[in-house]
């Protein structure tokens, strides 16, 4: 796990690791974890905006990317700009598998995080069951 600092002063981001598990939140952090493909396979991902206190708020903004053979895939959401070139399909083709043996995709965080186990959880969806309008999605944030 890493998380993000905020140098003012060097006028950068940075990241450092998150030496002490589990820790109370995700916030400003990056998880490095298996996650669980349809097929029952797993694969290395990243992890990020995952909410371990409000699970619609990670539904729509979980963010995954993929490792493969050293290459990395980020998986567009349904409201990102790129969905249409990088979301659930392009994802199956990098994987060289069919988007049905992908999604869903399973997310298990609960080693890393302390909390309500329902919580650190999630399932990312090839379809989302419910999709929001900018101003719903800027609400929820």
């Amino acid at each position: 796990m890493w998380e993000y600092l905020n140098d003012d002063e060097l006028g950068e981001m940075m990241m450092q690791p998150v030496e002490t598990l589990p820790v109370e939140s995700l916030d400003n952090r990056l998880v490095g974890t298996q996650v669980h493909l349809a097929n029952g396979s797993q694969v290395w991902a990243l992890i990020g905006n995952f909410n371990v206190t409000n699970p619609r708020d990670t539904q729509h903004f979980l963010t995954l990317s993929i490792v493969r053979n050293g290459k990395w895939f980020h998986l567009a959401r349904y409201h990102d700009i790129r969905s249409a070139v990088e979301g659930p399909e392009a994802l199956a083709r990098f994987l060289g598998l069919h988007v049905d043996d992908v999604f869903p995709i399973s997310v298990d965080v609960r080693r890393y995080v302390r909390g309500d186990p329902k919580a650190l959880t999630a399932i990312a969806l090839k379809e989302p069951q419910e999709k929001l309008t900018d101003e719903e999605l800027m609400a929820l944030r």
